[in-house]
């Protein structure tokens, strides 16, 4: 059966118009964007609450996943009246204030897919309190060598935030690397999640015998490479739950602990298989939101 060209979605009085719902966006799946969108109307419950009140960038991708992108941080003119936005200071920008979008409802999101955004990326921060994030991020990604190295460093990171009687979630990128998130209270700053992701890093470098780095030259560096800056105002994360335009259209997909080992494999985690692990599992993340743990302790141990 033919693909519709274009859909009207309504929402009382909202609407957004999806066109060119039949085009090809990875080709050898036979993936087309109708199938990115009703992936994301379907996951979308599951995925409301790691969006809600957090600002948005578009990475507008002007013909697919495959065209050229923009990074854009405002809420563009041709955005619809009611989409929500937060002024917020950039220091990129030296403090002048930054429209950032917020997708906290359904149309929110399809209007940012008709935009051109395939994958969603979100603060590590609310907008009601922009300076304290929810979360430690550990950033991990290969850098010469293979994803089983990620996921024996990932293993690693978690017993060591045990040991400091701290609970932590995995999910992995869609791309090579893996993310640790470490629900937080909301008091800590920006500067002091990205202390304590440098303290454990380098007691990761010091006791992994060259499988993780924080060597930050591209020409020197080799293991798993922890990317402390990712905790910062303004910081970029990619969304648990987000489609990447990268081959087979992976999906950001959370992870139990126990699913890591040597048979994983990221680019299997489909928007199909994202779908039935829901289903199944229902968000595994959603502790995120419920962070009490404060990161005082853990870093007086450390120092």
């Amino acid at each position: 059966m033919a693909l519709p060209r274009e859909l009207k979605v309504r929402r009382g009085r909202r609407t957004v118009r999806l066109t060119h719902l039949d085009r090809l966006w990875w080709p050898d799946e036979g993936i087309r964007k109708a199938d990115v969108a009703e992936y994301y109307r379907t996951v979308w419950p599951a995925l409301l609450p790691h969006l809600r009140m957090r600002p948005f960038t578009f990475k507008r991708h002007f013909t697919g996943p495959r065209s050229p992108f923009e990074w854009v941080k405002d809420v563009p003119p041709e955005a619809p009246p009611w989409l929500r936005v937060a002024p917020l200071p950039a220091r990129s920008r030296g403090g002048e204030l930054v429209r950032y979008a917020v997708l906290d409802e359904e149309l929110s999101l399809l209007w940012a897919l008709e935009y051109g955004a395939i994958d969603l990326h979100v603060w590590t921060s609310r907008v009601d309190r922009p300076d304290r994030p929810d979360y430690v991020l550990f950033d991990l990604d290969p850098a010469g060598v293979g994803f089983g190295d990620v996921v024996s460093a990932a293993l690693v990171l978690r017993d060591a935030l045990e040991a400091l009687r701290l609970d932590s979630v995995v999910k992995t990128t869609g791309g090579e690397g893996l993310h640790v998130q470490v629900p937080i209270t909301r008091r800590h700053t920006h500067a002091e999640a990205r202390e304590f992701c440098e303290v454990v890093a380098g007691a990761l470098v010091r006791s992994t015998d060259g499988l993780v780095t924080t060597e930050r030259s591209l020409a020197r560096r080799r293991g798993v490479f922890v990317d402390t800056k990712m905790n910062g105002h303004g910081q970029q994360v990619v969304s648990v739950y987000s489609v990447r335009p990268l081959p087979g259209a992976p999906v950001a997909t959370p992870l139990r602990w126990e699913e890591l080992g040597a048979d994983l494999e990221p680019r299997e985690l489909t928007m199909e298989r994202a779908l039935e692990r829901v289903q199944r599992h229902g968000d595994l993340h959603r502790r995120v939101f419920a962070g009490r743990q404060h990161l005082g302790r853990a870093l007086a141990a450390l120092v």
